[in-house]
C-alpha cells in the first residue's frame, strides 16, 4: 500500500501530466501537498520510483512518467496502465537468503507449531505506513525461530534483492529496539513509517542501506530512527 502522501503526490503528478504533458515542479508538488520543504518531495518521489509507480526519464529535467496507478478505492498495488508496462529487471538472480523456507503448499500445523502475528506488508524499497496489528496469524514449522517475541511481514519492493529478499516474500522478525551495525532491520522513521534495510552506523548518523545498486542509502539523525526488529528468517512460496 501507499502512504497517504505518496498517493496524493502520485495522483497530482498523473493529473498534471494528463493536463499539460509536463511534470509539475518540486515547488508545485510541495505546495500541492502542503509540505514545508522539498526534501519531503524527494523522499516521496524516491519511494514511488522504487516501488514501480513512477520513473524518472534520464537526461531530462522535471521528467517523470507514471507507470501504474493505485487500485480503485485503495492505495495498494494496481495493474500496469495500458500505456506502459514496468520492465523486468535484467539483474542476475539473487543469492538465496539464509534461513529460507520454500513452500510449495501450505504446511500442516503440528501440535508444537509456533504461531506469530502477520502484520501486513513492508516496503523493501521505501518507508511505508507504520506497522500495526492486523489480527492474522502465521503458523511456522517447529524450530524455525528461537526465543523472544517475533512477527511476520510480507515484503513489497525490490531494494533488498541482492540479499535474496524478493517482492512477495514473508520475512520473520525478532522484535527488538537495538541491533548491531550490519544487521537487516525493520526501522521506524520519524515515528510514522517503517522500512526494511541494512543498518549502518555512519558517525553520528544512522544509515539505512538497500541491497540493490539501483537505490541510494538513506541517512538519518539517530533520533529519527527507531529499531522495531531484526530479520531472522524468510518464507517463500512458489
Amino acid at each position: 500500500m501507499l502512504t497517504r502522501k505518496q498517493h496524493e503526490l502520485l495522483m497530482f503528478i498523473h493529473q498534471r501530466l494528463g493536463e499539460s504533458g509536463v511534470s509539475p515542479s518540486f515547488d508545485e508538488m510541495k505546495e500541492a501537498l502542503n509540505l514545508k520543504s522539498k526534501s519531503g518531495i524527494h523522499r516521496l518521489i524516491t519511494g514511488l520510483e522504487e516501488r514501480g509507480f513512477i520513473r524518472r526519464l534520464p537526461h531530462k529535467a522535471r521528467a517523470l512518467e507514471v507507470m501504474r496507478l493505485p487500485e480503485a478505492g485503495g492505495r495498494g498495488a494496481a495493474p500496469v496502465t495500458a500505456a506502459t508496462q514496468v520492465a523486468a529487471s535484467a539483474a542476475p538472480a539473487p543469492a538465496a537468503a539464509s534461513n529460507v523456507v520454500n513452500l510449495t503448499r501450505p504446511a500442516p500445523r503440528a501440535n508444537d507449531a509456533t504461531s506469530i502475528p502477520l502484520l501486513g506488508k513492508i516496503a523493501a524499497g521505501t518507508p511505508i505506513d507504520a506497522l500495526s496489528e492486523g489480527g492474522a496469524m502465521l503458523d511456522l514449522p517447529p524450530g524455525l525461530i528461537g526465543g523472544g517475541e517475533h512477527y511476520a511481514l510480507e515484503v513489497e519492493g525490490d531494494s533488498m534483492i541482492e540479499e535474496g529478499i524478493l517482492d512477495g516474500d514473508t520475512i520473520l522478525v525478532q522484535r527488538c529496539d537495538r541491533a548491531d551495525s550490519g544487521a537487516i532491520v525493520v526501522a521506524l522513521v520519524d515515528r510514522e513509517v517503517a522500512t526494511l534495510k541494512r543498518l549502518r552506523r555512519d558517525g553520528r548518523n544512522v544509515a539505512l542501506e538497500p541491497a540493490n545498486s539501483a537505490y541510494r542509502t538513506q541517512i538519518y539523525s539517530p533520533e529519527r530512527v527507531t529499531i522495531q526488529g531484526r530479520l531472522v528468517g524468510l518464507l517463500r512460496r512458489y
